[in-house]
């Protein structure tokens, strides 16, 4: 036995936080019967309906990606630009793990497991990102010991970071920088650099956990096996 709203995000219907509105709402039924009260159990063979609909429940699947610039992290889009899903060739109903901008490209998890989901995206997570960022000018000693302690964006100070030049160009007057953070605050590695006075060019973020796109070219996904499943479930549990 299952609590409602977790077996409808798990069935990739929706978040979990939406199926609990769900059922608030009475828009849910379960054998025929409506439910509004969160914590309700159901059982695998029992009859889930939303707004008079069917629930499917889908096996899950789990998708990193390599995003490529002009796409944006959503399941749709109001201006009808690309979306993350465009490039995915699923009949499941996938969700983003978080975001990248519209022009950041890398690493992203895409599923329909909506605890997994909810356990990544969590304050608490702790799960490392690693960015690589092309900045104007020389990135000095000074602004990355700044950036590594936590500097303020929008009021609230950035946690603890690990910091890395990797390459200055005397040439163009630009710095090849590593960053890893773990949390997942709006645009927070650009804001990061801009707090020190630098320019964010190109962004990339490489690894997602342990989740490394270096084998996959710019639009390409691949499935992730039951060992890397696991393997992300047991750092956020």
């Amino acid at each position: 036995m299952e609590r409602l709203q977790k077996v409808i995000a798990n069935s990739g219907y929706c978040s979990r936080r939406k199926a609990e509105e769900l059922i608030v709402n009475s828009k849910v039924k379960v054998n025929g019967q409506v439910v509004s009260v969160l914590g309700f159990k159901v059982s695998s063979s029992d009859e889930i309906m939303i707004d008079n609909k069917i629930l499917s429940r889908e096996d899950k699947e789990y998708i990193l990606l390599n995003k490529p610039r002009g796409v944006v992290t959503t399941t749709k889009d109001d201006k009808n630009r690309k979306t993350v899903l465009d490039l995915i060739d699923t009949d499941r109903r996938l969700y983003p793990v978080g975001r990248l901008d519209y022009d950041t490209t890398g690493a992203l998890l895409l599923t329909n497991d909506g605890d997994l989901t909810n356990l990544l995206i969590h304050p608490r997570c702790n799960v490392d990102k690693v960015y690589v960022a092309k900045v104007n000018g020389f990135f000095n000693k000074d602004s990355l010991l700044k950036v590594e302690k936590g500097v303020i964006i929008d009021g609230v100070r950035t946690s603890r970071s690990k910091v890395r030049l990797k390459k200055y160009d005397k040439k163009t007057d630009t710095s090849i920088v590593e960053i890893i953070i773990h949390e997942g605050r709006n645009h927070q590695v650009k804001k990061m650099f801009e707090a020190v006075g630098y320019k964010v060019i190109k962004l990339k973020r490489e690894k997602f956990a342990f989740l490394s796109v270096d084998n996959l070219k710019s639009g390409e996904y691949r499935y992730l096996t039951v060992k890397e499943v696991k393997q992300l479930y047991s750092l956020v549990k």
